[in-house]
């Protein structure tokens, strides 16, 4: 009797379970959803309604392949290419509304009064969006990390972004910058060639900067890190795309075999460079100037549990973002003076006048006003990153609306950059003049314009790449003239940065 009691017990158990398993399904994948759509439709606020498991990843899709097949005019209109699906749903529905990234609520705030509120969060309300783990792959350092361990790993390394420090960087800058200006010389000397891809160029440029800002390094040592991020970035832009699904991570795919491959050697290849400088600082070969040699002393710090591992996320992160950021503005930026050569004109002008042809020093970067003003115009209509997201970990209230927990916001910040209602008539124009007198007062309200982000999370490195920037566009101004090359296609596209989708061909002259 007792063995068919406990039978019927197990089984019941058992159909118990999987009830609550459909049940916890369902809530998740349907009835919390259409709650969270219900609760802010109430309040007012337009946009998409929810489709099961897929939301609006196949209407995203479609319109980005249908933008993308088809490059633009020469104009800086880019959104519609960009963005089509913000694009179209801001038009549709406002500048605050609701859309769905698979089963998670995406509320889009693109209204800079309400942008102020969730970027200079201090209550730890807004975190970043969680990544499925093939994403993470790319890198989990302090841009990834939240509450106490980013707060932590904030401290030790603001330090190495000093002003101080910044002031110590600039000869390394300086030398890549020299080496790039010799290697252009040299291409255009060797062949008569007049044509460059810097899209490449620049990539290299930025790749050898944050080297040997970074970590004591220079583009050589570091070229296959840099070689398997950009694989990285492309599988992991994919994997941010596709419908993920849990414990799709596990399964032994092509593409998640070479995911985890490339992870494996980028951090064998980063362990093999901190045991070196390890040795290099315990030799007294070499000190804590760079990040990596300022990581590796905190490491050794009692009470900063910093792990290797750790270091490795911070390494891959500025490996990622030190170079990929600066590049892309660089690459704009040639492009679009080579649009509007009376700007280059004038910025190549106050650069000979105020340097001639010596190599800027951080005196005289703090001098070049209109180069300041052509950077930032680029920064506003071609920003590195094209939105930023947030979500919130609680129930919280952002201006009249009460946002439940769960919901990703996102703040669209090519849209912002571009809104009349802050950059007037001529927001779709190129206009440095438009900065003359600093960013705060370029346009409407300042968080019209945050190309680095705002509040605690700005990015670290803004200083570094601002001077990186700077002195590389006026020694490229100081050697050469550059128009668009007749091969140039003008089809700017938004992976995890705003990419110039069939390359930048620009001929360059020397002068």
């Amino acid at each position: 009797m007792e063995t068919p009691t406990l039978m019927v017990l197990l089984s019941s158990f058992s159909a118990l379970l999987a009830s609550l398993c459909i049940l916890k399904l369902v809530y998740s994948l349907w009835w919390r959803p259409k709650l969270i759509e219900r609760e802010l439709k109430q309040q007012g606020i337009g946009g998409t309604s929810y489709n099961f498991l897929y939301g609006d990843k196949l209407a995203i899709e479609k319109l980005m392949i249908d933008a993308w097949s088809i490059p633009m005019s020469l104009n800086h209109e880019i959104i519609p290419r960009v963005d089509p699906f913000i694009h179209q749903i801001v038009q549709t529905y406002g500048k605050v509304c609701l859309s769905w990234i698979g089963t998670r609520p995406r509320l889009i705030l693109g209204k800079a009064e309400l942008v102020r509120l969730i970027l200079n969060n201090k209550n730890g309300h807004f975190q970043k969006p969680p990544q499925n783990s093939l994403v993470k792959l790319l890198a989990l350092g302090l841009a990834a990390l939240e509450g106490e361990k980013w707060a932590k790993h904030r401290r030790l390394i603001t330090p190495a972004f000093h002003h101080e420090k910044l002031q110590g960087m600039v000869p390394q800058v300086l030398a890549s910058c020299c080496n790039l200006i010799d290697r252009w010389k040299m291409l255009l000397a060797a062949d008569g060639r007049s044509e460059i891809d810097i899209n490449s160029e620049l990539h290299r440029l930025s790749a050898d900067v944050i080297s040997r800002a970074a970590f004591g390094s220079s583009y050589k040592e570091g070229k296959k890190i840099f070689e398997l991020q950009k694989e990285q970035i492309v599988l992991a832009t994919e994997a941010y795309r596709a419908l993920y699904l849990p414990g799709q991570r596990f399964l032994p795919t092509k593409k998640n075999r070479r995911r985890y491959q490339v992870d494996t050697e980028i951090k064998a290849m980063l362990r093999d460079l901190i045991c070196k400088k390890q040795k290099a600082m315990q030799d007294g070969e070499a000190g804590n100037a760079d990040l990596l040699g300022l990581l590796l002393q905190c490491k050794e710090e009692k009470g900063n549990e910093l792990t290797i591992e750790d270091v490795i996320e911070e390494c891959k992160m500025f490996y990622f973002a030190g170079q990929e950021t600066t590049a892309i503005w660089l690459t704009w930026t040639l492009i679009l003076l080579s649009m509007h050569p009376a700007w280059q004109e004038k910025a190549r002008q106050e650069v000979l006048q105020i340097c001639g042809k010596t190599a800027p020093d951080m005196e005289i970067l703090n001098r070049l006003k209109i180069v300041t003003m052509v950077l930032f115009e680029v920064l506003r209509l071609c920003p590195p990153a094209t939105y930023l997201a947030r979500y919130t970990v609680q129930r919280t209230k952002v201006g009249d609306i009460s946002i439940p927990a769960g919901v990703e916001v996102y703040v669209p910040t090519t849209l912002l950059h571009h809104d009349p209602e802050y950059w007037g008539d001529d927001a779709e124009e190129f206009n440095p003049e438009r900065f003359a007198e600093g960013v705060s007062k370029a346009s409407g309200d300042q968080l019209a314009f945050y190309p680095f982000g705002w509040g605690p999370r700005i990015c670290i490195a803004q200083n570094l790449a601002i001077i990186e920037a700077k002195l590389a566009l006026a020694m490229i101004l100081q050697h050469f003239s550059f128009k668009l090359s007749p091969s140039y296609i003008h089809a700017p596209c938004a992976g995890f940065t705003l990419q110039p989708q069939h390359g930048a061909p620009i001929i360059l002259k020397p002068i």
